[in-house]
């Protein structure tokens, strides 16, 4: 007890009354009792629910239900779905208790995103090939791609000599070398040489074989010989035929355009307003790459919001001039109701990619608040849509694509506003001094909006592509205005002028800002270390970075500061990768193995798509024909060693007669023959066991080895193909290893996995 001023008596807590009989410290000390850590923690929990805070965490947890989904192996759909009713129901009966309710609601999120897992990939189930097939092939043409070397075509199968109804893909993606009279439509045959879609180059690559299931491709290849176009046997349903006119339409105005512009700029011109990459050349592509602004190209939610934002500002302005429909109509509802008819038009005529559709369900949201008076861009209208993004396509969570895109869009949404441009006291007076204002603050909300897009999306591009673009914050700044002021507006403008044949003069303007926004690539790309190639993320530092991103953008109270600790936890992890050190083609065509001056080490003949990925994953820059890759192997017609760090041999045998001396001395065996069963090395990966688990990494350690694979022994995924096993007895076994075309798959025909 004490008494106050007005001699009262009052009453001392009894924690702070046992901490004034405590001796006292000397020095400076923090009284953490009196931080009142449950007061502040409700009080920010508070600011949660009043702020809407809590609602993105279903999309999380959706989200979460899909990681598991792709983690499992042949899930049934009546299990998710039990546990979907059983926990909405539990959420219904506990809606009261605010604690319970999150939990059953969040739990209820997850089994959702775990049963749109299996209803998604049941949908798409379709034949994937097995096996190489050199057959006649006919089919209705879906898409055609011009490329400097030819077509690329999407085909709608109707036959495929030597295969059944059964396993006769769908759709097969295949490359034509002369092709000129060939478009959307047309019914083609001809003699192909197909292949199911390539497995990952090493575990945690990417995986072309689970996108292209997803996109009902079942093979891919390319036409032998000539090409012939006769009459159909059925017509095209309606999907086909939709499909056909407009990727026709797609195709005449990409040569319209390009041929406009000319050059260079003709390709990135008509790849910003139809999509099509294929008349960009590969050094145009590294251009923009080491730049960091590839993503200018690639029909996503920047070319959508600058499209829709375009109708919305002109319909907006055309209808101010009159003040009678400012005064009596909604003229903002009405520019967002075009904006959204416009959007949806360009999604169609850009050929509704992926990508393209999920900027589209995005900005459809964004408008729909608008129309139902609501804030256009929130956290909440965010989760909106990447829920109903997800629900459609499950598998774009795992895609670059989505994670760059809506991690980048979370991040400037929370954090942009906490470094907006302050004014000083007095508003401008003079014109220059309102101009100065008005540059500045554009200026500087550029520089704070691609800085914070490009740390957010910066764990993504490590560990998708395994580079990064430290200059990218410049040559976005540089390049961006151009693209938003004057490309954008122009694309807009000439596909409005194109019906009436008044475009060409359009295009020559967007050309010129074109040419103005490569200059500035070639410029920032010139600069030293314009591209710093890491190595590959694991799924820890991803997995932490990634929660940290959304503790940090999606709490709007003091909650955010937790993101420091998954965020340390990540960089750790990254700061410390575990390289593999010895990586195994899917068809044992060659292997990189790491010698004893810590580089990698080719032997065999990997395609050079194979050991581009190979390197990329250890975080090395040399070219897969660097010569240095070949020089710390010992070859010779029987095989190749290599001698590791540890002083281990890893041979690489070609030739039958080498395994009595390689078995006896090598710890590691690598063989695309039937290794003897007698072979006295530690490891052994011939062919019938890569055909088993695919691609596979080893890492060599002091206290063993860990090896690593594409396929867990006998596992199955709906996308995934094992090799079919031959005989192997000793009178069957092939005395030398064969020449393995199918491993020379052209790069064009593998998805650069670019985020779109």
């Amino acid at each position: 007890m004490t008494l106050d001023n007005k001699g009262e008596t009052s009453r001392i807590p009894r924690s702070l009354a046992r901490a004034m009989a405590l001796p006292r410290p000397s020095g400076l000390a923090l009284d953490w009792g009196a931080l009142d850590w449950r007061g502040r923690l409700e009080q920010s929990l508070t600011q949660e629910i009043e702020q809407r805070r809590v609602f993105p965490w279903i999309a999380v947890c959706f989200g979460l239900g899909i990681v598991l989904f792709f983690q499992a192996e042949s899930p049934a759909l009546w299990a998710p779905l039990a546990a979907l009713m059983l926990f909405t129901a539990a959420a219904v009966r506990l809606r009261h208790n605010l604690f319970a309710l999150c939990i059953c609601v969040g739990l209820g999120a997850l089994f959702a995103g775990f049963s749109a897992g299996v209803i998604r990939t049941r949908s798409v189930d379709a034949p994937v090939l097995t096996r190489i097939v050199i057959a006649p092939l006919s089919g209705f043409i879906e898409a055609v791609e011009d490329r400097e070397e030819g077509k690329r075509i999407l085909l709608r199968v109707i036959s495929l000599q030597g295969t059944t109804d059964i396993e006769r893909p769908e759709r097969v993606r295949v490359s034509i070398r002369k092709g000129d009279n060939l478009s959307a439509g047309h019914f083609i045959s001809g003699t192909a040489r197909l292949l199911p879609p390539p497995q990952p180059a090493w575990p945690g690559g990417y995986d072309f074989a689970r996108d292209a299931y997803y996109k009902g491709i079942g093979a891919v290849g390319s036409f032998t010989g000539t090409v012939r176009q006769s009459a159909p046997p059925t017509s095209p349903d309606w999907s086909l035929w939709l499909a056909a006119h407009v990727d026709e339409a797609r195709n005449t105005l990409t040569q319209r355009i390009a041929s406009a512009i000319g050059g260079a700029a003709g390709g990135v011109g008509a790849a910003l307003v139809t999509g099509k990459r294929g008349l960009i050349a590969e050094p145009t592509n590294d251009v923009l790459r080491s730049a960091g602004i590839y993503h200018i190209v690639s029909i996503s939610g920047l070319h959508m919001v600058l499209a829709a934002g375009t109708f919305f500002w002109l319909v907006r302005a055309l209808l101010a001039l009159s003040p009678s429909l400012v005064l009596l109509w909604p003229v903002k509802k009405i520019a967002a109701v075009a904006a959204m008819i416009g959007a949806t038009a360009y999604c169609i005529f850009s050929g509704s990619d992926v990508a393209t559709e999920r900027s589209l369900i995005m900005t459809l949201v964004m408008f729909g608040a608008v129309l139902a008076d609501r804030p256009a861009l929130s956290m909440r209208n965010l989760s909106i849509a990447a829920i109903i993004v997800l629900a459609r396509e499950p598998e774009a969570l795992l895609g670059p694509s989505f994670q760059m895109s809506f991690g980048a869009v979370a991040a400037m949404m929370a954090l942009v506003p906490l470094m907006q441009w302050r004014r000083d006291e007095g508003a401008p007076s003079t014109l220059i001094e309102k101009a100065f204002s008005w540059a500045g603050r554009s200026a500087f909300g550029l520089i704070t909006t691609t800085l914070v897009a490009s740390l957010a999306t910066a764990p993504f591009a490590a560990y998708h592509f395994q580079s990064l673009n430290p200059y990218g914050l410049i040559g976005n700044a540089l390049a961006l205005p151009l693209v938003s002021l004057v490309v954008m507006p122009a694309a807009v403008l000439g596909v409005l002028a194109y019906p009436f044949g008044l475009d060409a003069p359009v295009w020559m303007l967007m050309g010129l800002a074109v040419e103005k926004v490569l200059d500035v690539s070639a410029w920032v790309g010139g600069f030293s270390g314009s591209t710093v190639v890491v190595p590959a993320l694991s799924i820890g530092a991803l997995a932490f970075l990634s929660l940290g991103l959304l503790v940090l953008t999606i709490p709007a109270s003091h909650l955010r500061w937790f993101a420091l600790v998954p965020a340390g936890a990540g960089l750790a992890f990254a700061a410390t990768p575990h390289r593999y050190d010895i990586y195994v083609d899917r068809e044992v065509a060659g292997a990189a193995i790491r010698n004893g001056h810590g580089e990698l080490s080719l032997v065999g003949r990997p395609s050079g798509f194979v050991a581009e990925q190979w390197l990329r994953a250890d975080g090395d820059a040399r070219n897969a024909d660097d010569a240095s890759l070949k020089q710390s192997a010992r070859c010779d017609r029987l095989g190749c060693t290599v001698e590791t760090s540890g002083q281990r041999i890893v041979a690489f045998v070609q030739e039958f007669s080498a395994f009595e001396e390689d078995c006896r001395r090598a710890a590691i065996v690598i063989t695309r023959l039937d290794a003897p069963e007698n072979c006295g090395a530690t490891v052994v990966l011939d062919r019938k066991a890569l055909a088993e688990r695919g691609a596979t990494a080893i890492r060599l350690g002091q206290g063993g080895l860990d090896i690593q694979s594409v396929r867990k022994g006998q596992e199955t995924r709906s996308w995934t193909v094992t090799a079919k096993a031959s005989p192997t007895s000793t009178q069957d076994r092939p005395r030398r290893a064969r020449p393995v075309p199918e491993q020379d798959i052209p790069e064009d025909e593998i998805s650069s996995g670019e985020p779109d």
